[in-house]
């Protein structure tokens, strides 16, 4: 029986969250943080760099890439990059914004409960883990044990970010703001971290050199 609670428990708060997500990540949200570029988050220029880095890093891995998960695509602004870079791969844009699956046509779910046959060579978590509560994050966390067998590609806002590093008027503030700490700890269950946003699934073929792993 306590399973069960705890099971209807879930349920109602993911029910819960993509209620909650439905009306903020709406049109309003994304003209403000994606669409205008006098208030957008990032510029197609850093994009392009960091899709550019994505790809040099699978490179330099040896990994083949035949599959991308881009979990909590929203507008996409990695895949066109991504595509380029990587034109053997197929990608899959997940994201739980009603409002978005509508206009791009992604796969709509949630990171903590996607599930998927066969696992990416590459997944990747561009600044979204900072939207979900903590049990949904530490869930989200754990799934992407199951869903990479390669290199996860992970960044998150942390609370030392938004204190010291982001331009705070055009960020996002309504957030759950951890530590750095808090994501490396449950991330080295299952990846070795290697920097710069990057981690291998623990088991993958790619030798880690003392030097290049932290």
């Amino acid at each position: 029986m306590r399973h069960s609670v705890n099971s209807s428990a879930r349920t109602a708060a993911a029910t819960a969250a993509a209620a909650s997500a439905a009306t903020r990540f709406d049109r309003a949200y994304y003209q403000r943080y994606y669409f205008n570029p006098r208030t957008a988050v990032a510029s197609r220029s850093e994009v392009r760099a960091r899709a550019q880095l994505i790809a040099a890093f699978t490179a330099h891995a040896g990994l083949p890439v035949r599959r991308i998960l881009d979990a909590g695509c929203g507008t996409g602004v990695l895949r066109a990059a991504l595509r380029r870079q990587l034109p053997r791969a197929h990608y899959l844009g997940l994201e739980s914004s009603e409002y978005l699956c509508e206009r791009y046509g992604w796969v709509r779910g949630r990171i903590e409960e996607f599930r998927t046959r066969a696992p990416f060579d590459l997944v990747v978590c561009y600044d979204v883990m900072q939207y979900l509560e903590s049990a949904a994050a530490e869930r989200a966390l754990a799934n992407f044990g199951r869903l990479c067998r390669g290199v996860l590609y992970f960044t998150a806002l942390t609370r030392f970010d938004y204190e010291q590093n982001c331009d705070q008027a055009r960020t996002d503030a309504s957030v759950h703001l951890r530590s750095a700490r808090w994501y490396r700890t449950r991330l080295r269950r299952q990846f070795n971290e290697v920097g710069l946003g990057f981690w291998v699934r623990r088991g993958a073929p790619l030798t880690l050199w003392e030097l290049e792993s932290v």
